[in-house]
């Protein structure tokens, strides 16, 4: 049995870009026993992979909160026990900055990371023994995937392969076709106009598919309160946990998004996607998947409808 410990705290859209790494390894180590430290707030997501036996959740955003709480110096105390229980063969750090080179310093084994030209904080390769070189410039899932590569001897393969086990939909999830609609991000700039989703929405309907609008916070619900009033048999769920937005993801016909890292989670779970771009470039940040992609806009220049609808036509052609 060969234990390993991958790091990736954060964020959503990382994290699950980390996911065919995993797959590789998983194919690659024989015997490969693989635990996965992560943000607490994202800690269902590795467990949706198979091949990960371990979900060791780190909640140092909490504990930079309540630094000087004793409760925060025990979980602290807690987490080190736990990385600690027994030696690793291999400790890799994907995520290349202080923060997670820390908390893979603190288990025993071997520890792999990035050297400190492509690290995103240099410093942090100061806590590897083991320093490579991830190319730069490339999509995350590639960096990532050739990080684990370089660490562990093998050589990947052509495909990309998430690999996941995706739950079967929610309840609230429409039993006929439908479309998920992605319309909020965690920035303003990233955001496309609620009149350009409405009128996205209403060509949906016209082909028979419903539109389904999740939100994750009061002002995300807002919007989409907004978007369903002018629409005709719109969905507005709960607020849903990772693995049910993933069972959504995977039973519906399209999903058009922002970019944001559900969007790339729909990708994972092999559905036709359409990232929508206002504020970032797609070059390093386009949706990758099983399923058929297509990207659209760039930084300081949104995409018309048009666009959208041509770029929807292009990988779920049914769904117009």
């Amino acid at each position: 049995m060969t234990r390993i410990l991958l790091v990736r705290l954060s964020s959503l859209g990382d994290i699950v870009h980390t996911f065919p790494a995993v797959t590789d390894i998983a194919r690659h180590v024989p015997g490969a026993t693989i635990h996965w430290a992560v943000d607490e707030s994202f800690a269902e997501l590795p467990a949706l992979h198979p091949a990960v036996a371990k979900v060791i959740p780190v909640a140092l955003r909490r504990w930079r909160r309540g630094a000087f709480r004793p409760g925060a110096w025990r979980e602290l105390a807690a987490l080190r026990r736990i990385l600690r229980e027994a030696p690793y063969d291999t400790i890799l750090d994907l995520q290349g900055l202080l923060k997670s080179a820390v908390v893979a310093r603190l288990a025993r084994g071997p520890r792999h990371g990035h050297a400190a030209k492509t690290a995103r904080e240099p410093l942090a390769a100061c806590l590897y023994g083991f320093r490579h070189v991830a190319p730069r410039g490339e999509h995350a899932v590639f960096q990532y995937r050739s990080l684990a590569a370089a660490a562990f001897g093998y050589r990947q393969a052509l495909e990309v392969d998430y690999g996941l086990a995706v739950p079967p939909p929610p309840a609230s999830a429409p039993q006929g076709r439908y479309a998920v609609l992605f319309h909020s991000t965690s920035r303003a700039s990233k955001l496309w106009a609620e009149a350009h989703w409405i009128t996205l929405g209403k060509r949906f309907e016209a082909g028979g598919v419903r539109c389904v609008l999740p939100w994750g916070s009061a002002g995300e619900r807002e919007r989409a309160a907004r978007l369903a009033r002018e629409l005709a048999r719109p969905v507005v769920p709960e607020r849903m946990r990772y693995a049910e937005l993933a069972g959504l993801l995977a039973r519906a016909a399209v999903v058009v998004g922002l970019d944001t890292g559900l969007m790339h989670l729909a990708a994972a779970v092999k559905t036709p996607v359409v990232g929508i771009y206002c504020d970032s470039s797609p070059a390093d940040l386009r949706p990758i998947g099983a399923g058929r992609t297509a990207a659209c806009g760039g930084v300081g220049h949104p995409p018309e409808v048009a666009e959208v609808v041509a770029a929807v036509a292009r990988v779920a052609p049914d769904t117009l």
